[in-house]
C-alpha cells in the first residue's frame, strides 16, 4: 500500500461536513478526507444512498468516524435541522464542502419558473443557507469552506442556463465570503470540475441517442485525453482545505483535464 493510500493524517482531529456526500464527487471528497483522518459528516437528500455510503466508508476505515444526516438543501427547515444535529453530534465544524447540486438540461425557452427555482434553490440558495447555518460552529482558530462550482460557470454549453447561472453565482459567493470571513481565519475557495464520470453523467449518457459516440466525443474534448473521475476532484478538494493551502483564499481552481483551455477555430 502506498503512502497516499495509507494517508498521512493531514486532517486529523478536524470535522468536515460535505453536502451531496453520499455519491459521486461528494463521496470521493469524503473518501479523501477520511483517508487523512478527518471525522466526516455526510449530508444528502437520498436516505438509502446515504446509509450505504456511511456503512461502506465506515467499513473501509473504522478508525475514521463517518456519520450522516439526511437533508434536502431545497428545504431551508431541513438545512437548519441538519446542522442542529451536527452540533449535537460533534459540537463544532472545521470544514464545509458545498457540493450538492442538481442539473436541468433544457433549452432556455422551455424552462419553467418552478424548474429554475428548484435548480437555484438547491445549488445556490442551499449553499448560502448551509454556510450561514454552520458559521457559528467554526472555532476561533478558523477553518475552510469549499464550493463545488463547474466549468459551466465560465463557459457556455447548450441547454444549461439555470445550472450555469447557479454555478457562476457560487464563484461570486466564494470570493465575497473569502473577503468577509478572512478576519475569522476561515478560508473560502471553489473548484470548477470538467466532465466527471458520476451517476448524473452516466444517466445522461444512457439517454443519449448514441452513448458510445458521446463518450468518445466528450473524452476527446479534454486535451489530457479522458474525462475526470470523482477522485480527481477529491484530491483537489483535499489540498484546498489542508494546511498546505493556508495562503489560498478567494480562489477558483479549474480541474478539467484542459477542457477550457482549448481554442476552437
Amino acid at each position: 500500500m502506498s503512502a497516499s493510500e495509507k494517508g498521512c493524517g493531514e486532517l486529523a482531529g478536524r470535522i468536515a461536513v460535505i453536502s451531496g456526500g453520499a455519491q459521486g464527487i461528494g463521496r470521493a471528497i469524503a473518501e479523501c478526507f477520511q483517508r487523512e483522518a478527518a471525522s466526516v459528516v455526510l449530508l444528502d437528500c437520498e436516505a438509502d444512498t446515504l446509509a450505504v455510503a456511511t456503512r461502506e466508508l465506515t467499513g473501509c476505515r473504522p478508525s475514521s468516524p463517518v456519520s450522516s444526516v439526511r437533508a434536502d438543501l431545497g428545504n431551508p427547515g431541513e438545512i437548519q435541522d441538519a446542522i442542529e444535529r451536527v452540533k449535537v453530534l460533534n459540537g463544532r465544524i472545521d470544514i464545509l464542502v458545498n457540493n450538492a447540486g442538481i442539473e436541468l438540461g433544457k433549452p432556455f425557452a422551455q424552462v419553467l419558473a418552478g424548474e429554475w427555482d428548484r435548480v437555484i434553490n438547491v445549488n445556490l440558495r442551499g449553499a448560502f443557507l448551509l454556510t450561514q447555518a454552520v458559521l457559528p460552529l467554526f472555532p476561533d482558530t478558523g477553518g475552510a469552506i469549499l464550493n463545488i462550482s463547474s466549468v459551466h460557470a465560465t463557459h457556455a454549453f447548450p441547454d444549461s442556463i439555470p445550472y450555469a447561472c447557479s454555478k457562476a453565482a457560487l464563484i461570486a459567493l466564494t470570493r465575497n465570503l473569502a473577503l468577509e470571513l478572512a478576519p475569522r481565519c476561515i478560508r473560502v475557495n471553489s473548484i470548477c470540475p470538467g466532465y466527471v464520470d458520476t451517476r448524473l453523467w452516466e444517466g445522461y449518457l444512457r439517454h443519449s441517442p448514441n452513448p458510445a459516440a458521446l463518450a468518445a466525443e466528450t473524452a476527446a474534448l479534454h486535451p489530457i485525453g479522458r474525462r475526470g473521475v470523482p477522485t480527481d476532484i477529491g484530491e483537489a478538494a483535499l489540498f484546498l482545505v489542508s494546511d498546505g493551502a493556508s495562503f489560498i483564499t478567494g480562489s477558483n481552481l479549474v480541474v478539467d483535464g484542459g477542457l477550457t483551455i482549448r481554442a476552437y477555430a
